[in-house]
């Protein structure tokens, strides 16, 4: 009891230098004003949402600055810094660890302080992610003045021919603890390719002679032959381009065909696929390993189907050689003499029509598998979008999208596009749950959310409601996203998108 002054005298010091410290960094955190009051406008929601009072202070600072007050410039700049690591801290404590957001750019995003008003608003709603859209209906972001692609800038205003929006909404992303992943569309490369008389060939036919432009509700998707050599090579100039960049990941969309309407939703018949461009059929034709083979598969694409007549034939042109054999096929043992030839007619035909369906996927995945290389290369993530739906078969029917996600390596992400609508949350979880249990171990899954915070949308619940019930069934999923920003924030999405550039 001797030493008892003494200690407490000593605590008492300690005490007092720890809350002078605090409060020095307390309140140089908040960088407003010195009004300790708004320590509250830096908490952040159960979805690190900043409260409306902290994102409101930034956006004033914001404003001060573009009009030349150095002093908020210096203000609002730490208070972005501050922001970015208060977002960090909620993430690193709060499911999902990832939350991105789906994102336009426009023309009207060239004003002064345009990115930084989205790039703190999208951290405002607790986003740490932004899968920025560069490349979609024919359209790229890349500057008009450094654009070898064969696709249009996004921006073609007068005067700013050099302006980079990709590059720059990188920048300021990563300023704010965002990482920006550049969102592409693949297979679908625009009205604008369909109209270049120098890439006819490139374009996917099916056996109607049709091209996507007419099976689609809004003649604008072109669906291209995903083993035609220029568009191969048009898709990878721009992916090069886009990794230039150096963008935190790269997402791949509308990896499939073209979904089609009504009872033609579902291929039946190989004249649905879309197998009928010069490359496609090279490339199918090749899969031949016999001359039978090779005479069957042509047959098979021209009439839709062989007939027992046809084989006949077939066995007579090439005595010498035995069963008909292409990739993948395994005949059975010693057909002729233990099936009749109405039994192998409908085996045959029906291998042949597996064939061609598994011809049609794998012109998909190696396209992704090219579309990937540069990134991956680089160290770049990459992933696929996808429909949970998108690969179903129905009888000997295939959805008309081919998309074969459940055949996606696991160095790629995972984005299932869980939209269904149903009033609840029950069928975005039973989509979410057909991707997990297809899954192979350790494939990075990030579902993709349509809808609104706080508030059901068209036959969907709120997007609390959806991770919640996400949360529950799956704690381990490595994210989610939201489409989109223009959801979350109509208003200004639209006075971007319809706003007169100056």
């Amino acid at each position: 009891m001797s030493n008892f002054p003494f200690n407490l005298a000593r605590t008492i010091l300690f005490c007092r230098f720890w809350r002078g410290l605090f409060t020095t960094v307390f309140t140089s955190s908040l960088l407003i004003s010195g009004n300790l009051n708004q320590a509250a406008q830096a908490q952040v929601t159960d979805y690190c949402q900043l409260s409306p009072a902290a994102a409101k202070t930034k956006e004033s600072l914001r404003l001060s600055a573009l009009q030349g007050n150095e002093d908020a410039q210096k203000r609002y700049q730490q208070l972005v810094k501050q922001h970015a690591q208060d977002l960090q801290n909620c993430r690193d404590r709060t499911w999902p660890e990832v939350q991105a957001v789906w994102l336009r750019l426009y023309p009207c995003d060239l004003q002064p302080g345009a990115i930084d008003q989205v790039m703190d608003r999208i951290v405002n709603r607790g986003y740490n992610q932004v899968y920025l859209e560069v490349f979609y209906d024919g359209q790229v972001l890349l500057p008009a003045a450094a654009n070898p692609t064969v696709w249009t800038s996004v921006i073609r205003t007068p005067g700013a021919e050099n302006v980079d929006l990709l590059a720059t909404a990188i920048q300021k992303g990563r300023e704010r603890g965002l990482k920006v992943y550049a969102w592409m569309f693949t297979k679908n490369f625009g009205y604008t390719y369909a109209q270049r008389p120098d890439r006819q060939e490139a374009l996917a036919r099916n056996g109607k002679g049709q091209t996507s432009l007419y099976v689609t509700d809004n003649n604008s998707q072109v669906f291209i032959d995903p083993y035609n050599l220029q568009a191969k090579q048009d898709y990878y100039q721009m992916v090069l381009e886009v990794v230039r960049r150096r963008p935190d990941g790269m997402l791949f969309d509308y990896v499939r065909y073209p979904r089609q309407a009504g009872s033609d939703s579902i291929a039946t018949k190989v004249s649905d696929l879309w197998l009928f461009s010069p490359a496609t059929q090279q490339a199918l034709y090749r899969r031949a390993q016999n001359n039978k083979a090779l005479e069957l598969i042509k047959r098979f694409l021209g009439k839709g189907y062989v007939s027992a007549g046809d084989i006949n034939e077939v066995d007579q042109l090439y005595p010498n050689e035995n069963e008909p054999m292409w990739q993948g096929r395994i005949p059975p043992p010693e057909p002729k003499s233990i099936s009749s030839a109405d039994d192998r007619q409908r085996l045959l035909q029906l291998q042949l029509w597996q064939l061609a369906v598994a011809h049609a996927m794998q012109g998909i995945l190696d396209f992704v598998a090219l579309a990937a290389y540069p990134a991956q290369q680089q160290g770049i993530p990459s992933g696929a979008v996808f429909f949970p739906y998108g690969n179903q078969t129905l009888g000997q029917g295939y959805d008309s999208r081919l998309q074969p996600w459940d055949r996606f390596p696991s160095s790629l992400q995972w984005h299932p596009m869980s939209y269904a609508t149903c009033g609840n949350a029950i069928c975005i979880v039973d989509e979410v749950k057909r991707v997990l249990q297809s899954a192979p171990p350790g494939t990075k899954i990030i579902p993709a959310l349509a809808g609104t915070w706080g508030k059901s949308m068209s036959n969907r619940p709120s997007l609390e409601a959806q991770m919640q019930a996400l949360r529950q069934f799956a704690p381990q999923l490595a994210g989610v996203s939201h489409f989109a920003y223009s959801w979350q924030e109509p208003e200004h999405d639209n006075q971007r998108k319809f706003c007169r550039v100056r």
